[in-house]
């Protein structure tokens, strides 16, 4: 994953048929707009089953960064690879890919960004 990551990276694990996943969305949207031109980035790892319902969810909300899945539900190897039990699940990695921080959202994800932005 290392040619996706900016200054600042959120590794963003969510799925099409998460409720509170789609709920962050606009936020995320949001941030992204005003933060990646300061070199902030996201991967999308989605946990969906169905290509059509996840790229549906990606045009529908907005989510113009890079996405990914193997189409494996829990079984996607990059979840089983960050640990990750329950979605939303978001990890902040800086620019060498060292998790920062994780699962912070809205303003405080925000926060966290515009603060890691700054060193």
């Amino acid at each position: 994953m290392k040619q996706s990551l900016g200054k600042v990276t959120i590794v963003d694990f969510w799925a099409s048929w998460c409720g509170p996943c789609r709920q962050e969305n606009p936020n995320v949207v949001a941030m992204y707009k005003k933060l990646h031109p300061k070199g902030l980035n996201i991967v999308g790892v989605s946990l969906d089953k169905d290509a059509a319902k996840w790229k549906e969810a990606i045009a529908k909300d907005g989510l113009t960064w890079t996405h990914v899945s193997n189409l494996k539900f829990w079984d996607e190897p990059i979840a089983k690879q960050y640990n990750v039990e329950s979605i939303p699940a978001t990890f902040i990695l800086d620019a060498s890919g060292k998790v920062v921080a994780q699962d912070l959202r809205g303003p405080e994800l925000e926060a966290k960004i515009v603060e890691l932005l700054a060193k």
